[in-house]
């Protein structure tokens, strides 16, 4: 069975994990359900038809089903999967979610677990790590890299070749000018305007973004 072909089970049933199974459905995937480990969510319904089975461990009862992490902060997507592997989840065992507006051309490249969603459009060599969330109408255009676990939300845009490194979190309609970095586990603030390269770790917001102070 192919990887499109799989279904999908949905690790965390809040917000993100309900919009990654609507996209899902909407391209023609199978959605098993939602897998949450905590015990006030067992057997819910986030969405009509598709439960929470139950929690992580649910995963080794369906190996031929493909996994799609789906917490909102991006070191929690990548604290998952280590602890996936740790149980003996390989990195083959993830899926993609693509809505279905979504055109991947032949020079990009996507990731195992990358979420996709709605209007979000890759424009020539761009790279997407694993267990990226692009939200609704976020641009990527040419030689951007999106490194693992990074986080762009609704209507983000990034020049060309802006590297957004691992656990990165990029606030609504944000902008990134071209060539800059921003950098591991960083945070841009909604609407903010990116001109320099952030550093690692600090949150910056504003127009053009400054550093916010602690």
């Amino acid at each position: 069975m192919s990887e499109d072909d799989r279904p999908l089970l949905l690790v965390a049933a809040g917000g993100l994990a309900r919009e990654s199974a609507e996209a899902a459905r909407a391209a023609g995937r199978t959605v098993l359900g939602f897998l949450d480990d905590d015990p006030r969510r067992r057997r819910t319904e986030p969405l009509p038809g598709l439960t929470v089975l139950g929690g992580l461990d649910v995963a080794l009862e369906h190996p031929d089903a493909a996994l799609v992490l789906c917490p909102g902060k991006g070191r929690v997507r990548l604290a998952l999967a280590q602890r996936l592997a740790g149980m003996g989840v390989g990195r083959d065992r993830y899926g993609v979610v693509l809505d279905p507006s979504v055109r991947v051309p032949a020079s990009a490249r996507v990731g195992v677990g990358a979420v996709l969603l709605a209007g979000t459009v890759l424009t020539a060599d761009v790279e997407v790590g694993d267990h990226v969330v692009a939200m609704p109408h976020v641009v990527l255009t040419h030689g951007d890299v999106v490194e693992d676990g990074a986080t762009l939300c609704a209507g983000v845009v990034l020049g060309g070749d802006v590297r957004v490194a691992s656990g990165a979190y990029v606030g609504m309609a944000a902008s990134v000018r071209e060539r800059v970095t921003v950098g591991e586990d960083a945070v841009v603030g909604m609407g903010a305007v990116v001109v320099t390269d952030v550093p690692a770790g600090e949150t910056w917001a504003g127009v053009p973004a400054r550093r916010l102070e602690r």
